[in-house]
């Protein structure tokens, strides 16, 4: 049975590479929009392409302040070919793991809250925007993260408001991403 984001893998698959021999994929969006998700229908759809998320990468002290460690640890590396290697951070035990690597591949998909953030755009191929409103993403990811997680919360969707209104993303979005019932809707975005 053919994958229903082939189509959208084949046409990544043929852009040219935007770091390094790597076509970096941005997959950005609201907290709670579904970008883990897609990116992990979109990796199988390639085969198995790398993801990076971006709740790695960030941590309570840096919500939105890890450009730098980003740039240094994975971008650099893929640039000039070689595997990546980075520290994820464990949000329970508030601190970062032992490094784990992220290969060069022809795709690789850098997923979360900020993936289309002006410092990451020229390294990018693509940027797809998860295409659902502030306030239902927000909802979903309180859900989905329960009560414990209520307090961090407040002060995420206060950060998202901050970063979004000072360096904006949907508006350089390549693709915007509906879910629908059953797979997604790949619509062409304000770019």
């Amino acid at each position: 049975m053919s994958h229903p984001l082939n189509g959208l893998a084949r046409t990544l698959r043929r852009l040219p590479p935007s770091c390094g021999p790597v076509r970096l994929v941005g997959v950005d969006g609201h907290a709670g929009s579904g970008k883990s998700t897609f990116a992990g229908e979109l990796a199988a759809a390639l085969g198995g392409a790398p993801v990076l998320h971006l709740d790695d990468i960030a941590s309570h002290e840096e919500l939105f302040a890890w450009t730098g460690r980003l740039l240094e640890q994975v971008i650099e590396p893929l640039r000039s070919g070689a595997t990546a290697h980075y520290s994820p951070y464990d949000w329970r035990a508030r601190r970062f793991g032992a490094p784990r690597p992220l290969p060069s591949a022809p795709v690789v998909l850098l997923e979360g809250v900020g993936a289309g953030r002006r410092a990451l755009r020229p390294h990018l191929a693509r940027l797809l925007w998860m295409e659902l409103p502030a306030e239902e993403s927000w909802m979903r990811g309180r859900s989905r993260d329960g009560e414990e997680q209520r307090e961090f919360w407040d002060g995420w969707v206060l950060a998202e408001r901050r970063h979004f209104a000072d360096d904006p993303s949907r508006p350089y979005a390549d693709l915007l991403v509906r879910q629908m019932t059953g797979g997604y809707e790949v619509l062409p975005g304000p770019v």
